[in-house]
């Protein structure tokens, strides 16, 4: 969920949303932010994992820079995961791992703790793919889209995993 900025343009094109964010504060900011045109809508703010067992079934989830703070193995293992919940679609983003980012991550280490971001995990996109399609879990999905996305010093890759 973030700020919920996804979440708005979801709803803004007729989805039924349900947005999940460990951070309360996130939630609560998101909650505060609903725009005038969405006062009538109904997204469904929940502070809590998305991995958990107890969310209901949903036509796509959306993991924008969620997966980018686990190993590869674990990315595809919370796909599994998250394919049990879902019908249509999966679209998430990782930290690619290219030389440049690799610089900055390095650079990173440098600062104290409290000074930067949360670690991420930078992932070689081939691993990726390898891992996915030989996941028994994931039989019956295959990738779809995939762009990279730069913005600044922001970089992802962002991937969509389809049901056959």
């Amino acid at each position: 969920c973030g700020t919920g900025a996804l979440s708005f343009e979801a709803a803004r094109r007729g989805a039924a949303v349900t947005a999940v964010d460990v951070s309360a504060n996130l939630i609560d900011i998101a909650r505060n932010r609903v725009p005038e045109d969405l006062s009538g809508t109904v997204i469904d703010f929940r502070v809590g994992d998305m991995l958990d067992p107890g969310c209901s079934d949903f036509d796509h989830v959306v993991a924008m820079d969620s997966l980018i703070h686990y190993e590869t193995a674990d990315v595809v293992a919370a796909l599994v995961r998250l394919a049990r919940l879902t019908r249509r679609s999966i679209l998430f983003t990782i930290a690619p791992r290219t030389p440049m980012l690799r610089v900055m991550h390095t650079v990173g280490r440098i600062f104290p703790r409290g000074n930067r971001a949360p670690a991420i995990v930078p992932a070689d996109i081939g691993s990726l793919r390898r891992l996915i399609a030989g996941e028994p879990g994931l039989a019956g999905w295959r990738i779809g889209r995939s762009e990279r996305v730069i913005c600044g010093f922001y970089t992802s890759q962002a991937i969509e995993l389809e049901r056959l």
